[in-house]
């Protein structure tokens, strides 16, 4: 008996995903528990396990397609994988329909096959030498399909025997179904501008890639942050020189004890709960016409990865020592740049830090992280000139930008948020005083 293959729950409010890469082929052995195919959400991207022992003996998806929760993935049957590869046996699908051609209408139809529609009842012919091409149903995998895509049987042409739909006649139609959706709901109200024609030399060295489900999630939320929020950003700079010595001072020993390297990102975080519980405008959103002050700080972190930008949240992290900062963080950039971050991770966030130095950035504007109502912004570090004491000395200095809601805070408290975040950083000592 096949054990089925499907999309399992993939989180609070994700209801669909994209098929990524098959770990293996139809015909293949697997073991229960073995990663077998990739998914891909708007925010994680999750590995669906073999749910028994046996052998992949069909795959209902193809990479790139668009599956909902609970939908069928494929499935796994009894056996080794060796009288059911590819190369001994026909391939589950004319295996199947070519079953259902001949045992899918007795005079009685079995417990399991659905009820035919009343207009079927009413043709089902009496005696089965009678039966015409119409009245033949979809062959099982052909049927599982239709229903699950939500079209009617009746309106999908079959090529197999005596008008059979099979298979690949089902994806035929769900496919072309879903093409004249997608070009209903991307109708233009107005004209689009045309794109620009390219000379066939150029066309030749182009390549067209989708967009994943995540970078189409990112560009969508960041355009809605445009559309809604009142962004405004304000800048200062920071001396970074006590904190770089005070790493300088106590790397080795920090390391040692704690097992992960004493890095900036740990102080920001400090500084910024401080700076939000004086200014809890900055840690607070807009619901409606309500403020929401959020008297917790879960502060999020962006890191960068080759899929696009995640932002794993530090939960609690007024709680949290400096030591448990940089030990969260490491192991968040890990997961991330692997994909293994779970999804709960990446919620609830009050406030977030981008760090683009690392990139060597040396100024920017981030965006809200909607709906949150700041962001703050680390940039490179550099020497500069700069007049301590009436003398011109050099400083590693460091550019902070602060993109704040305007709609709910207001440009004094967003400017003392960042003197707050300036203070703390050019004398340390304040963190540990709780100053």
């Amino acid at each position: 008996m096949a054990t089925e293959i499907r999309v399992p729950a993939l989180g609070e409010s994700v209801v669909e995903a994209t098929v990524g890469q098959w770990f293996k082929q139809a015909g293949d052995k697997v073991e229960a528990d073995e990663p077998l195919v990739e998914l891909e959400t708007d925010k994680v991207t999750v590995e669906v396990p073999a749910p028994a022992s046996g052998v992949l003996s069909e795959i209902m998806v193809k990479p790139g397609e668009t599956v909902s929760v609970g939908a069928l993935l494929g499935a796994i049957s009894e056996g080794d994988g060796r009288a059911t590869s590819p190369a001994a046996t026909p391939a589950a699908p004319k295996s199947s329909g070519q079953t259902a051609a001949v045992t899918a209408v007795p005079a009685a139809p079995p417990a399991k096959t659905p009820p035919l529609e009343p207009k079927a009842l009413e043709r089902e012919p009496q005696r089965r030498e009678e039966v015409s091409g119409e009245e033949m149903p979809p062959s099982p995998a052909a049927r599982k399909l239709i229903a699950e895509a939500g079209l009617d049987a009746r309106d999908v042409k079959g090529s197999g025997r005596r008008g059979q739909v099979l298979k690949h006649d089902a994806l035929g139609a769900i496919e072309r179904a879903a093409k004249t959706l997608l070009e209903k709901e991307r109708k233009p109200k107005a004209p689009p501008q045309p794109r620009q024609p390219v000379p066939q030399d150029d066309a030749a060295r182009e390549e067209r890639v989708r967009m994943t489900r995540l970078r189409q999630t990112i560009a969508k939320r960041l355009k809605e942050a445009q559309d809604t929020a009142a962004m405004l950003t304000t800048f200062n700079d920071v001396d970074m020189s006590a904190v770089m010595q005070l790493r300088k001072d106590y790397r080795d020993a920090f390391e040692k004890k704690y097992g992960v390297k004493l890095g900036l990102m740990g102080f920001f975080v400090k500084a910024a709960v401080a700076a939000l519980k004086d200014i809890p405008a900055v840690n607070a959103e807009i619901d409606g016409e309500d403020i929401v002050y959020k008297n917790y700080y879960h502060i999020g972190v962006a890191v960068g990865t080759d899929r696009g930008l995640v932002v794993p949240v530090l939960r609690d992290a007024d709680r949290m020592s400096l030591a448990e900062i940089e030990t969260a963080i490491a192991d968040f950039g890990v997961r991330a740049r692997d994909g293994k971050l779970a999804l709960e991770e990446m919620q609830g966030g009050t406030f977030t830090i981008s760090n683009g130095g690392i990139y060597g950035s040396l100024l920017s504007t981030p965006i809200l992280n909607a709906p949150q109502s700041g962001i703050l912004g680390m940039h490179r570090i550099e020497e500069r000139a700069v007049v301590r004491d009436g003398q011109i000395v050099a400083r590693p200095m460091m550019y902070l930008a602060l993109t704040y809601d305007h709609r709910l805070v207001d440009g004094k408290e967003a400017v003392t948020f960042l003197v707050h975040i300036k203070d703390s950083i050019e004398d340390p000592k304040r963190l540990v005083l709780d100053l």
